[in-house]
């Protein structure tokens, strides 16, 4: 009932799920096929399942649970997105002028998804693409030097979550009582401290770089150049520093040691990903498979509407 090709030819990139007849529906079409679906994905890392008839949000969290039965509870969150059904939520909602830089899932955290999977109902007028890059292809990039220093010193993610600047705590953990917040941390080694009425500063160190379970090989795994604050670009950043000092800003990233990582290490990191970037349009009705250990993603800017789910699958230590 499937037909696999490759999307796009001598390079690295999703392979085409399509129907071998007509336009059937995707849950129906998947179902008889979900093991080899499941095999083609973790060998590829990417699948792209076009040319069913486009999925509505409730079909797209049927495909989620017929993918997986294992959902990734989006906690101690990193990017505004509202959530539609219990296992569908939308694509993160940044400003439509900015892009969001290529990253790997909740690698700031010690537990990820190993499984996402994003729908586009609605592609944008212009631009809104959701490109991606193979982390074996990143990795290489950034060379053995700079991923022994993140495998052995590993990263730091500090946060302050002022009021009405970035996502606000109580967005983050989902909860608006302090106590649960303060349980979340002490269940997840995040140090947390009130330091005044309502301004919480966290910290907490993870994974420089990972293990793919299934294949062993080593990947850049942390979202350090996210995080760091010269991720804002030098003016904006020169601004967050003179408004709160180094010792306060709402996010930042440092070595596991305390070290400061330096520009020059993180424009390698970020030059990797950028070298690494594959790119495609939406069309309605696509949906893309990633294994989060494999792939990453990130957003383009766009003009007019534009409507992209997320489904976080299969909860990996």
């Amino acid at each position: 009932m499937l037909k696999f090709r490759m999307l796009l030819e001598d390079t690295e990139g999703p392979m085409l799920v399509e129907p071998a007849f007509g336009c059937p529906a995707l849950v129906e079409s998947i179902k008889p096929s979900i093991a080899v679906v499941k095999e083609r994905l973790t060998e590829h890392g990417a699948l792209l399942l076009r040319g069913f008839r486009a999925p509505d949000v409730a079909e797209f969290d049927t495909f989620a649970t017929t993918l997986s039965n294992h959902q990734y509870p989006y906690l101690h969150r990193s990017t505004p997105r509202e959530q539609v059904t219990s296992n569908v939520m939308t694509a993160t909602s940044y400003p439509r002028q900015l892009e969001i830089p290529l990253h790997s899932e909740n690698a700031y955290l010690r537990q990820w998804p190993l499984t996402i999977a994003f729908c586009c109902t609605k592609p944008a007028d212009r631009g809104g693409e959701t490109p991606i890059a193979s982390l074996r292809a990143v990795t290489a990039r950034i060379g053995v030097a700079l991923m022994d220093k993140f495998e052995s010193l590993q990263v730091e993610y500090i946060r302050h979550y002022h009021e009405n600047v970035d996502l606000p705590w109580q967005t983050v953990f989902q909860t608006d009582r302090p106590e649960q917040v303060e349980q979340y941390c002490r269940d997840n080694d995040v140090h947390c401290a009130w330091l005044q009425p309502n301004l919480l500063r966290t910290s907490h160190i993870a994974q420089g770089v990972a293990y793919h379970p299934y294949k062993r090989n080593r990947v850049f795994f942390n979202q350090a150049h996210l995080f760091h604050v010269s991720s804002l670009g030098e003016r904006r950043a020169e601004a967050l520093e003179k408004m709160f000092g180094m010792d306060r800003l709402p996010r930042h990233a440092r070595f596991g040691d305390g070290s400061e990582i330096q520009l020059a290490e993180l424009e390698q990191v970020r030059r990797a990903f950028l070298d690494s970037r594959i790119s495609f349009p939406w069309r309605a009705g696509d949906v893309l498979v990633l294994d989060n250990m494999q792939y990453c993603h990130g957003r383009s800017s766009f003009e007019g509407a534009r409507c992209v789910f997320a489904a976080l699958m299969d909860p990996y230590p």
